[in-house]
């Protein structure tokens, strides 16, 4: 997938007031003290100085975008707030620039949709996070397959529409990577955007404890 269309719309979108998310994953992520979390997809950081704050001083959170223009500005409100425990990265989904079982918990609005490789970025999401981590994801799901026409293209990609996959696919690219016992906190009904009917919805799982396999 050419990610430069993605780049470049939420490069000018950086410096707006406009809510970028689907989702409310950190209403219900609740972080604790001490704990370290990762933000995908984390715009302009809203979400990533928020729970700085709940961790407190022992803890930290690392804030993943791959647009330059959402890093830059995440940083200057990090600066202004004189927020330390935080880190922002630039990378892909598919390959996150953080070690192995770094995370106890992972949150996500409205971003992996974006991937062109979905279990690819679930595979991550599971190899950073510890044994027992869990995660708290909002997202989209097409109520009917979108054509090629559209899943290949970048630009309807990037207005958060193309690449959502069906929701029978969505389920078992979990089960495959390894989630179980997946709960759906919220779901909307089917609404109309783009060329495609889709929903929003958030849901959380665990990593299972005693894994060894990532």
């Amino acid at each position: 997938m050419d990610y430069s269309a993605i780049n470049i719309r939420y490069d000018k979108l950086a410096g707006s007031e406009c809510c970028l998310s689907c989702g409310g994953a950190i209403n219900y992520a609740k972080p604790e003290e001490g704990e370290v979390c990762v933000d995908l997809g984390s715009g302009r950081g809203t979400d990533v100085l928020r729970m700085a704050d709940e961790v407190g001083k022992t803890g930290f959170v690392y804030g993943i975008d791959i647009s330059e223009g959402m890093l830059s500005k995440a940083r200057q409100n990090a600066a202004k707030l004189e927020i330390p425990n935080v880190g922002f990265i630039h990378s892909e989904l598919e390959k996150i620039n953080l070690g192995d079982s770094i995370a106890d918990l992972v949150i996500s609005n409205c971003t992996i949709n974006h991937a062109s490789n979905k279990e690819k970025v679930w595979s991550e999401i599971f190899r950073i996070l510890k044994q027992g981590g869990r995660f708290v994801v909002s997202d989209i799901y097409a109520t009917r397959p979108i054509s090629e026409e559209y899943c290949n293209d970048p630009v309807a990609v990037a207005e958060c529409w193309a690449g959502a996959v069906t929701r029978a696919e969505y389920f078992e690219t979990l089960k495959k990577v390894g989630f179980n016992g997946v709960e759906i906190i919220e779901e909307s009904k089917p609404y109309q955007k783009g060329k495609a009917e889709v929903a929003s919805l958030t849901i959380a799982g665990k990593k299972p404890s005693g894994c060894c396999c990532q």
